[in-house]
């Protein structure tokens, strides 16, 4: 460091410590160093919170849902489909492949009803991590082994009060003309077990039977309604279903799971661009103090400004000064702000643990959420983020104080 640099930072750190600074100067000089500490610690906070629904998001939710499909729009199906699955499996780009066939129905059980999504799988394709995710090991080898048998939403079996091992109907609606009216198709199943992730997103809305019993229902003369897709990345998916859809040789209706479950993901984006803009504005009026402290530090210090000027101190050393003693304020609320943050989005999910047994205030449901815990994942990109945020604003705050000092003319001032 140069000796105008060590001139300047000995300057700045007297005109900081300078006990004849008044007690309103010291109170908003350490108003800016809080604000600032408050604005990185929960700008930190929130993003590693949104980090963590991200996270889960990916490993939990969308490690159940399939990421695409491919419906037939002919009433007969998948024309095929063992064949179309062998060559789309061959992509690097998908995961897996699944032959389905998809109903809307309604499950009874001794006089209750609950409207579910059928899904018809295969055991033969149905991907082991996925199901190891929904299902225990017990109940997918007893619905595995009987044709008959039924998979239901945690949150259904409880609606309906069903246990493992005895018998729903399903209704289904039969397509008709409007004159005429078809009673609902009935069949009975007997239920294998429980399926579902938490959450009431899929807990009260999944039902699983087998493929060739759901195509059977519906007359699906394939033998498969449609294909299932999983991705290696599922924020593709859409444009990966697209391609596929376009290039598919029958003709077929395209989803992905952006169109059932993309709110979940667009929230995610939508709080985490609001907390940048909200918490950066937090930040920018925590560093408006600063402008505040500096122009009150440079009237009350004018007449120690004059005599440096007089005494052959260049107008860049007083402006270097000044910056520097706004930039320490900066740099010590960043520093504790980061700190503080970065332990705190570390240990949340245990600390919010903690507050839930405490308390017994439960923060996260898992009958409405997909997850049960506040989840946290800590992005050191985000928090250098943060900290060169605060940093940037501190010094853009010292730089009309420091060159309004550096204009002070001494004979005005020395001569009063």
């Amino acid at each position: 460091m140069s000796a105008n640099w060590r001139l300047s930072c000995q300057l700045a750190w007297r005109f900081r410590r300078s006990r004849g600074q008044s007690g309103y100067t010291s109170f908003i000089s350490a108003s800016s160093t809080v604000g600032i500490a408050l604005g990185c610690f929960v700008m930190i906070l929130l993003l590693s919170v949104m980090n963590g629904f991200e996270r889960e998001l990916k490993d939990r939710l969308l490690a159940v849902l399939p990421h695409g499909e491919l419906i037939a729009v002919s009433p007969e199906g998948i024309q095929d489909w063992r064949t179309q699955v062998a060559q789309l499996s061959a992509d690097s780009r998908v995961q897996y492949v699944a032959p389905i066939t998809k109903m809307a129905a309604m499950v009874r059980n001794a006089g209750k009803m609950s409207a579910v999504e059928v899904t018809g799988i295969s055991p033969d394709f149905a991907r082991a991590s996925r199901i190891s995710l929904m299902t225990d090991s017990q109940h997918w080898q007893r619905f595995a082994d009987n044709p008959n048998s039924i998979l239901l939403g945690k949150g259904i079996m409880r609606k309906l009060g069903v246990d493992v091992g005895q018998k729903v109907q399903l209704l289904m609606p039969q397509q008709g003309d409007a004159s005429s009216f078809k009673p609902p198709k009935s069949v009975w199943f007997d239920v294998a077990g429980a399926a579902g992730i938490g959450g009431e997103l899929v807990d009260n809305h999944l039902a699983l039977v087998h493929l060739d019993k759901a195509s059977d229902i519906l007359g699906v003369a394939s033998g498969a309604q449609g294909l299932e897709f999983g991705f290696s990345d599922p924020y593709r998916a859409p444009y990966l279903m697209r391609e596929l859809g376009m290039a598919f040789e029958q003709y077929v209706y395209i989803s992905d799971w952006t169109r059932t479950h993309g709110h979940l993901y667009q929230d995610i984006q939508l709080v985490r661009a609001v907390v940048y803009l909200a918490l950066t504005l937090l930040i920018a009026v925590a560093c408006f103090n600063i402008v505040s402290t500096l122009v009150m530090a440079v009237n009350e210090k004018r007449r120690e400004i004059a005599m440096l000027k007089t005494m052959g101190a260049r107008d860049n050393l007083i402006v270097r000064a000044f910056m520097l003693q706004g930039l320490f304020n900066g740099l010590i609320g960043t520093a504790f702000g980061v700190i503080l943050g970065a332990l705190v989005a570390w240990k949340l999910s245990a600390l919010a643990k903690g507050w839930e047994t405490l308390t017994g205030i439960t923060l996260l449901s898992g009958d409405i959420y997909f997850i049960d815990f506040l989840p946290s994942q800590l992005n050191p990109v985000e928090v250098l983020l943060t900290a060169a945020i605060a940093l940037g604003l501190s010094v853009l705050a010292t730089l009309y104080p420091a060159f309004k000092a550096a204009r002070i003319e001494p004979a005005k001032v020395l001569g009063h």
